[in-house]
């Protein structure tokens, strides 16, 4: 849907294109949005796909290309959450179901509500700030510029569960290197967290406290799923690195490189050896590319990792349509690649 600027305002798909169209047509003016799109708009256009895998990613990148004011969330219902860690002076973090931010963001997570509750245990162990993200950072070398004391904007400082920096109780860089450890342990790089979860649990069991280590051991649990859960979610995406052949609707196959969740090519697909060949030469020159950063997902292509990850999960038997992406850089360009079975 174009304004007469041609600016395109709304980008959807639809099995039937007709029927589709006439919703819009036969909707209330102003109270559905349909005819709202609608009344906005100057011109209609659309485009044939050959499959609804192509249609699906065709309107994900019109959408985050052209940013309809229409389109809402990409037009995706998530129900799923990334774990983030904010910028700024003093990095938060979080739980979120949205794309559209600049932050850190690591998972997808499939249980927000657990993952809050393990965020909480870290930012409790480490002294992390989980106030409002407009809260005034002061550090303490900063303290100089101040005549009188300051507070701590919560009561989380006076019960040693956050270090301060809203109030001037920290260091910039003893601050920074708290959120390094969370990050790393986000990332799958240390346990941390979790030996000192351990630690103080084995010490209330040798006092004999053990209503205090049942209060460790939910700790430990809490850290413990969301360590899996998000070594869980970098190997799924890590598993989305293949050639993916799509046989279309009507016979028209497409081949799509896919690497970390991310379609890096489209082709036809190869049929003679000298297509083959060419493709080949794709996926040799894909693989001689950095390997991803295995830390946060990158905000421009979240969208499409998701897309990937709910696509397969949906149609299994797309996954019979697959090749590990090292059987076409090593085949012969005149032999068809073998289909996973």
């Amino acid at each position: 849907m174009v304004d007469p600027a041609g600016r395109i305002l709304y980008v959807g798909k639809a099995r039937r294109l007709r029927a589709r169209l006439l919703t819009y047509f036969r909707a209330t003016y102003p109270d559905d949005k349909a005819a709202r799109i609608l009344h906005a708009s100057h011109d209609i256009a659309w485009d044939y796909q050959p499959s609804e895998f192509s249609a699906l990613l065709g309107e994900l990148r019109q959408i985050r290309k052209h940013r309809p004011p229409y389109n809402v969330s990409m037009n995706r219902t998530r129900r799923v959450g990334f774990i983030t860690v904010s910028s700024g002076p003093a990095p938060r973090l979080g739980v979120s179901q949205r794309t559209d931010q600049e932050v850190r963001r690591y998972g997808p997570i499939v249980s927000p509500g657990r993952a809050r509750d393990a965020l909480r245990v870290i930012n409790d162990l480490l002294g992390l700030r989980d106030c409002a993200e407009k809260m005034p950072i002061v550090f303490a070398d900063q303290g100089d510029f101040f005549a009188e004391p300051r507070r701590a904007g919560c009561m989380r400082h006076d019960f040693r569960l956050c270090t301060g920096p809203c109030a001037g109780f920290v260091a910039e860089w003893a601050y920074a290197r708290q959120v390094a450890a969370a990050v790393a342990f986000l990332e799958g790089r240390t346990i941390q967290p979790i030996d000192r979860v351990v630690s103080e649990m084995m010490a209330c069991s040798d006092r004999s406290d053990f209503a205090g280590a049942v209060r460790w051991r939910e700790r430990f649990e809490h850290l413990e799923w969301l360590f899996a859960a998000l070594n869980r979610a970098r190997a799924a995406i890590a598993l989305l690195t293949f050639v993916y052949r799509d046989p279309g609707d009507f016979g028209d196959e497409r081949a799509y490189l896919v690497r970390q969740g991310v379609v890096r090519a489209t082709f036809p697909w190869p049929a003679t050896p000298i297509e083959r060949e060419a493709f080949r030469a794709v996926v040799v020159r894909e693989m001689t590319e950095p390997e991803p950063n295995a830390g946060p997902l990158p905000s421009a292509t979240v969208d499409e990792t998701l897309l990937l990850l709910s696509w397969f999960r949906r149609h299994p038997d797309a996954l019979r349509r697959t090749e590990p992406l090292e059987e076409w850089q090593s085949a012969h360009p005149t032999a068809r690649p073998r289909r996973r079975r």
